[in-house]
């Protein structure tokens, strides 16, 4: 897994739409150079400064919330009376941060940071939080709900990719060596009846699948088959990794012109143009991709400048749905990323894609520290998915079906 040193302070000011520049105001093309820039400055915390790490103020949310059970909004079929219960009764690990899926990657969120070390004040308090969820009785409960009537969409895509991957963080974990390891591989084990049930629906939904769900919204499918692809290929699961990457190319191979002009809606917090380009760098050789791209988002500039795509605006905070841009911006960033480090060794379009990602990651990460729980139960989730580079996972190499597409 890639080692990350973390860098911008949550109060880092909005970049101006501009080119990425270097301290002698010449274009930065290098790639390499604009990640460096994002995760080595120093920390504030080291010197007992004031204000910590993001890092800190996103698990503290995320600890803050797992067990918050109110407010509360399910998505719930009633059967009967003996249905009506409370969120924590219904599903006993993932019924706080308003709603399941925020649940979901809200304990992602602190599997990530607790395995990657980013946050060592914290983490037996971390370790403890999720013991305490990660319980067999709990993850028993989760499935029983899962297996009741009228239930097998639950959640279906969104939430379902979450969960996958909370189980390939801690898979990756496991993985290693050392007291982490085997906490991993214990919390691994207790979730792994829920992860069969889920794997089972994926399986079961993505050939009756007939076309693509191309909303900025949870039903999108383009963002959740790149995590249930990321899984499969963390898992070994070769028949996973086939079913997603076979109906990806049956969906987008030929899609031409996105209408990124359109985006973002008015509720947006993924864009269907960039999770489909981040989707199909996943299933494509290099050189395929680079062409399909060509044809798909022909507007991408290679001036190296990031004013081609406006941030998100949200113009009340407070409100559920608005807030909903301020997502846009940080799910933007990590598919920006994700596209650029997909394209060949000096593809002139790369300085521009990582000129956007910097500035809507850093726009979207001042959103993070929001007092409005609408926002705060879910955004620290995209910032950490952002800053931790998890959607490009580096080290996952792809199957030779898909290196070989030529």
């Amino acid at each position: 897994m890639l080692k990350r040193f973390h860098a911008v302070i949550l109060a880092a000011a909005m970049v101006s739409a501009c080119s990425v520049n270097d301290d002698n105001g010449q274009q930065e093309k290098s790639e390499q150079g604009y990640f460096e820039r994002k995760n080595v400055a120093p920390d504030p915390a080291d010197n007992g400064q004031s204000p910590r790490k993001p890092e800190h103020a996103y698990a503290r949310i995320a600890l803050d919330c797992i067990n918050r059970q109110y407010p509360n909004k399910i998505s719930h079929v009633l059967s009967s009376a003996e249905d009506v219960r409370e969120p924590a009764q219904l599903t006993p690990v993932f019924y706080g941060c308003f709603d399941w899926h925020s649940s979901v990657h809200g304990h992602w969120l602190l599997t990530r940071l607790w395995g990657q070390g980013s946050v060592p004040e914290m983490e037996d308090e971390i370790a403890a939080a999720l013991s305490n969820n990660f319980t067999a009785e709990n993850i028993a409960g989760e499935v029983a709900y899962f297996n009741g009537a009228d239930r097998a969409s639950f959640e279906r895509p969104y939430g379902l990719a979450w969960f996958l991957q909370l189980t390939a963080e801690l898979k990756e974990i496991a993985a290693g060596k050392g007291a982490k390891a085997q906490q991993a591989k214990i919390w691994l084990d207790r979730l792994t009846p829920l992860e069969t049930v889920i794997v089972d629906r994926i399986r079961a939904w993505v050939p009756k699948l007939a076309y693509p769900i191309r909303l900025g919204t949870h039903n999108q499918s383009a963002f959740a088959f790149g995590l249930f692809l990321d899984w499969a290929r963390i898992s070994k699961d070769k028949e996973m990794e086939g079913l997603i990457v076979d109906k990806s190319l049956a969906f987008h191979r030929d899609d031409r012109n996105c209408p990124l002009g359109y985006e973002p809606s008015g509720e947006d917090f993924l864009s269907p143009c960039l999770m489909e380009a981040d989707l199909m760098r996943r299933v494509m050789s290099e050189t395929e991709f680079a062409d399909w791209l060509t044809h798909f988002l022909p507007e991408i500039p290679e001036d190296g400048n990031s004013d081609w795509l406006a941030v998100g605006i949200v113009n009340d905070p407070t409100d559920g749905k608005l807030v909903h841009l301020d997502g846009v911006n940080l799910s933007r960033a990590w598919a920006l990323e994700g596209i650029a480090t997909a394209l060949p060794e000096g593809d002139k379009r790369k300085a521009a894609l990582l000129a956007a990602a910097k500035l809507h990651g850093e726009t979207g990460e001042q959103s993070v520290s929001t007092p409005h729980y609408s926002g705060s139960h879910w955004l620290a989730s995209f910032a950490t998915y952002w800053r931790t580079e998890r959607g490009l996972n580096r080290i996952l190499v792809k199957s030779d079906a898909v290196k070989n597409s030529d």
